[in-house]
């Protein structure tokens, strides 16, 4: 039986009354534990692929954006040089190409904080290890 999130859920039934010997219920209580562990454990691993996919493309993006960044202020300094060099001419084609790269630097940087504001962490694995401490105590919630 599997529920909701894909993982397997426990099949067993409780007894009404459980006359098993501690040992017994002891090594259930671990076998049960031991599962729920191993669960949250790939489930995490399952959380961190997603969100550090995620970060890596809006750090690509913002890597995007330092390049393009760089070369607005590589060609504004060309275009300084020839501005004072010629006075007009030359410089405002250098001037247009580093407006190009200017907005190309916003796109990227806007688009790639963005992304990296959307990146969720661990949400499912968050939630569900609130919900180990109360079934340890025996409230475990039904759904």
């Amino acid at each position: 039986m599997t529920d909701q999130t894909g993982y397997g859920a426990a099949t067993r039934e409780r007894p009404e009354s459980d006359d098993r010997p501690i040992g017994e219920v002891f090594s259930a209580v671990t076998s049960d534990l031991s599962t729920l562990i191993r669960q949250e454990v790939a489930l995490a691993k399952a959380e961190i692929r997603q969100s550090a996919t995620q970060a890596g493309a809006a750090a690509g993006k913002l890597a995007g954006a330092g390049v393009a960044g760089h070369m607005v202020l590589l060609f504004v300094s060309i275009s300084a040089w020839w501005g004072l060099g010629q006075f007009i001419g030359n410089a405002w084609s250098a001037l247009v190409v580093a407006a190009f790269w200017a907005i190309v630097a916003a796109v990227l940087y806007t688009s790639g904080r963005t992304q990296l504001g959307q990146v969720e962490g661990l949400p499912r694995t968050t939630e569900t290890t609130k919900q180990i401490p109360p079934a340890l105590a025996g409230h475990e919630e039904t759904s």
